[in-house]
C-alpha cells in the first residue's frame, strides 16, 4: 500500500494505530525541515540528528495529545525547538574555547569572504554577527526571524512574560545592530 499520496491527517490516524509505514512516511516528509530547525539551535550535526530522532519518537508517542489546533508540522516543530533548546543548554554548560582557536576561525572566515558575491556576504555577516551574540539574544532572534514564531509563542517556548520577551527582543536587536555596525565600519 503506497502512502506517499495520503494527506497528513490520514497518515496521523494510521500512525496512532501503530502503522510503521505511515510513521516512516511522516518522518520522510518532515525530517529535513526538523533537522534544519534543530541544527540552527544546537549548532552540532550529531546533536541535531539526535534531537530530531527523539522529537519524532516523542511526537509519535504523544499523538493523542495533538488536537489539530495548529498544523502537525507546527506542533512537531514546537517539540523539536523545545528539545533543541534543552539539548543546547545541557551541552553548553561548560565550554572552554581558547583564544588561539577563535583567532584561527576568524582568519579563515575573513579569507573565505573575499571570494563570495555580495549578497552571500551580507547573509554570512548577519549570521556571523548573530553567532557572536549572547545565547539568549541569538536564541530569541533565531526563533523569531528564522523560525517565524510570534511574541506569544516565544513567551511560551522560553517561559518568559510578554514584557520580558519584548525587552529581550529589543536588547537582542540593539546588540545585533551594534555588531553589524562594527562589521561594516
Amino acid at each position: 500500500m503506497s502512502l506517499t499520496n495520503q494527506n497528513i491527517n490520514t497518515l496521523l490516524v494510521l500512525c496512532k494505530q501503530g502503522n510503521q509505514l505511515a510513521q516512516m512516511e511522516v518522518y520522510n516528509r518532515y525530517q529535513h525541515a526538523m533537522f534544519n530547525v534543530a541544527m540552527r539551535i544546537t549548532k552540532d550535526t550529531a546533536e541535531a540528528e539526535d534531537v530530531m530522532q527523539e522529537s519524532f519518537i516523542t511526537a509519535f508517542s504523544k499523538l493523542d495529545s495533538f488536537k489539530g489546533e495548529a498544523t502537525f508540522g507546527a506542533w512537531l516543530k514546537r517539540i523539536v525547538v523545545n528539545n533543541s533548546l534543552t539539548q543546547y543548554r545541557k551541552s553548553h554548560r561548560y565550554v572552554m574555547v581558547s583564544d588561539k582557536l577563535i583567532a584561527n576561525e576568524t582568519e579563515e572566515d575573513e579569507a573565505g569572504w573575499e571570494e563570495e558575491n555580495y549578497s552571500q556576504l551580507q547573509s554570512r555577516q548577519l549570521l556571523s554577527c548573530m553567532e557572536e551574540l549572547h545565547d539568549s539574544y541569538r536564541t530569541i532572534l533565531s526563533l523569531h526571524f528564522i523560525e517565524g514564531y510570534d511574541y506569544d509563542e516565544l513567551c511560551s517556548i522560553l517561559s518568559i512574560s510578554y514584557s520580558n520577551c519584548r525587552t529581550l527582543m529589543s536588547r537582542a536587536k540593539e546588540s545585533l545592530r551594534k555588531k553589524l555596525a562594527g562589521v561594516t565600519a
